[in-house]
């Protein structure tokens, strides 16, 4: 695919990509994202990478971990010290970081205007109070927490840049919760998923307003209502309004669609926190997981 450094990128999972045959030369970059800086299999991969020529990036919160020793460069998190086990900021952090390569390797290559540049950027230093405000505004949240605790299933689902939105929505859920949930890319939905609909299991919307993505969001979503399904929308849109398709509509502040994940993974966060809190769960130390993943 094309981002905005014009270059052919791909996503792996660290511990698939070590049993894989790998196509990484002097001219690959692979970057190894790790919170910790001890995630074995990332750092496996890494060596192997390097192993193959490839020049190696580590996005880490710990500049003094292991990743960084078998790294060409590190870009540090500054997120601070991550408390519980289910990181948040540093997955926000994370974020940022990568945006921030992006932006940097369109400059380099000439791929955007000047003019261009300059937007993406002053929309990029406008984030900051626009997550306070989200952070503010989270009454809401805690009530739909209050209202969907006692669900066994939830299903999350978005479309384009928010798909990573919805895993990452899913993820958070099921760790601290221990509520059975899954992220899916919202026209996926058709092919077997929405075989599980029904009146007990609440569907979560991202909905980045502006993309090309948003009308068949909504197109979604009434396939989603015509199973009876409740519909929660986490939104960047005024126009997404709590009636006969939403049961429920968790707003953050408009955005253009390329930063929303920024916005819409903090409301996500804070649901599957209020609805652990709910539950009584160990929010920081979920059952059995580690902090770090020092084993492949």
């Amino acid at each position: 695919s094309r981002g905005l450094g014009d270059v052919y990128k791909r996503q792996e999972a660290a511990s698939e990509y070590i049993y894989k045959r790998q196509l990484t030369s002097a001219e690959t970059l692979t970057i190894g994202i790790s919170q910790s800086g001890e995630t074995a299999d990332t750092i496996t991969a890494l060596k192997q990478a390097r192993s193959s020529g490839a020049k190696v990036l580590a996005v880490t919160n710990r500049t003094d971990s292991s990743i960084v020793r078998c790294a060409d460069a590190v870009l540090p998190l500054k997120a601070g010290i991550e408390v519980s086990v289910a990181a948040t900021k540093s997955y926000t952090a994370q974020l940022v970081c990568l945006y921030l390569s992006a932006l940097a390797a369109a400059e380099l290559r000439g791929c955007l205007s000047r003019d261009k540049l300059s937007e993406l950027k002053k929309e990029l230093f406008e984030i900051p109070a626009k997550l306070e405000e989200t952070l503010s505004n989270s009454s809401g949240i805690k009530t739909c927490a209050k209202d969907y605790a006692a669900c066994k299933n939830v299903v999350f689902m978005a479309r384009g840049i928010n798909t990573a939105s919805a895993a990452e929505g899913a993820l958070k859920l099921k760790e601290i919760s221990y509520i059975n949930a899954n992220g899916y890319e919202a026209g996926e939905l058709k092919h077997g998923p929405i075989a599980l609909l029904d009146e007990s299991v609440p569907v979560i919307a991202i909905l980045a307003d502006g993309g090309l993505t948003f009308d068949k969001m909504l197109s979604n979503c009434e396939e989603v209502k015509a199973r009876r399904a409740q519909l929660i929308a986490v939104t960047t849109s005024a126009a997404v309004q709590r009636g006969k398709l939403f049961d429920r509509v968790i707003r953050v502040p408009q955005i253009a669609e390329i930063w929303s994940p920024l916005l819409l993974n903090v409301p996500l966060q804070l649901l599957a926190y209020y609805i652990a809190d709910e539950l009584g769960r160990e929010i920081d130390q979920p059952r059995n997981l580690a902090k770090s993943v020092t084993v492949e």
